[in-house]
């Protein structure tokens, strides 16, 4: 008798622990922002995982990674693989080149390529993201990135610049100035108490969302990254054909993302010149001229890879998304043998399980006169 009073005593316990779990309400963004503010002042922000350190890095000396992701039909997936956190940036040979184009693009497109919703949430993420990567970048690049105990500051030594290392008082600034040590892309979102209606094609979303609450974006591919500010993911995505099909799995591995994982994903597409900055113009929206275009420059045209990546902050919780652009010219393609490939792949946006990313990505315009080529 006395067994069975303890298992109903235990079993009881159990069931209202993970009722309390399961009705335990996401933070507003106020919440989270009183709470990392709290945390930051009482020195605790958890610093950044054990990173392994690169000491004689010469970033003047690396070649760019090589992608080739694409496959012979499209299939819209997550595609997620495992990441480390201590590759969340990566340095190459290009990253002066880029880091001066940032800096014009910050200078003449600010509030295209940068913003926060300006709620306390929302600088609380900034500035723990901007804290993050001034431990975590002299960790990982020590040649490059060096501190004294003496100063405030952290010197960049292949720019020059000298970093506060600790976030500037206005969120913007500390996105600025981050725009000027990475060139990665920056994205922070937090989850809410808001269910995203269900769509087409896709299963039911759960009952959190994440909203985009501030960005650094200086290399937009086809969208302007100020409209986006403010929106639940799935409004982020509207555009992309079949979303509803990955949607929900997002929210809920964005939901579940622990802090100290990290996972990267690889997206492609093709553009006919060799910008970065593109806020609109890669892809074709509804109402948007789709005559194929027989006057494609191919030694213009690139390949177009954005290595992202998933990070959840310790402190506020927030979820990082970043990308690094990669611009791979197709005569470096045609040159690995491997132009039929892509073209395939190409066509193959017409296929799999979401036939409309021919027309969005561009395929409609130059596919025929790009094929052509990587196939002679």
């Amino acid at each position: 008798m006395d067994l069975y009073l303890i298992v109903l005593l235990v079993s009881t316990l159990v069931v209202g622990l993970c009722l309390k779990q399961r009705n335990k309400k996401p933070r507003s963004n106020e919440a989270v922002g009183r709470s990392a503010e709290k945390s930051a002042n009482d020195g605790k922000i958890t610093p950044p995982p054990s990173i392994t350190p690169l000491p004689a890095f010469d970033y003047t000396t690396v070649r760019p990674a090589r992608f080739r992701p694409y496959k012979p039909a499209y299939h819209i997936t997550m595609a997620l693989q495992s990441s480390l956190p201590e590759d969340l940036i990566v340095l190459d040979s290009n990253y002066r080149a880029r880091i001066e184009t940032r800096r014009r693009l910050m200078e003449s497109n600010p509030n295209i390529v940068m913003g926060t919703i300006g709620t306390p949430g929302a600088k609380a993420a900034v500035d723990e993201l901007y804290a993050y990567l001034m431990d975590y970048l002299p960790a990982r690049y020590s040649s490059i990135f060096t501190r004294a105990a003496s100063t405030a500051s952290l010197h960049n030594a292949a720019t020059g610049q000298d970093i506060p290392r600790s976030p500037p008082t206005n969120p913007l600034d500390a996105l600025r100035t981050l725009g000027e040590t990475v060139e990665d892309d920056l994205f922070l979102l937090q989850e809410e108490g808001i269910q995203t209606p269900a769509g087409d094609g896709g299963s039911a979303y759960p009952e959190t969302s994440h909203r985009l609450v501030a960005f650094l974006c200086c290399f937009p591919s086809g969208f302007d990254p100020s409209a986006k500010l403010g929106l639940l993911l799935r409004d982020i995505h509207k555009p992309v054909p079949s979303y509803d099909k990955i949607g929900p799995s997002m929210e809920r591995f964005f939901k579940r993302l622990a802090v100290g994982q990290s996972v990267r994903r690889l997206n492609w597409s093709v553009q006919t010149h060799a910008n970065l900055f593109v806020p609109n113009g890669n892809h074709v929206h509804k109402g948007d001229d789709a005559e194929n275009d027989t006057d494609v420059d191919i030694a213009q045209t690139h390949l177009r890879v954005e290595c992202q990546t998933l990070t959840r902050l310790p402190a506020t919780k927030s979820i990082l998304f970043s990308f690094k652009t990669h611009l791979f010219p197709l005569q470096d393609l045609k040159s690995e043998c491997v132009g039929p490939d892509l073209a395939d792949a190409i066509e193959g946006l017409k296929k799999g399980n979401a036939p409309g990313m021919w027309t969005y990505k561009g395929g409609v315009r130059w596919g025929k006169a790009v094929c052509e080529y990587l196939r002679s």
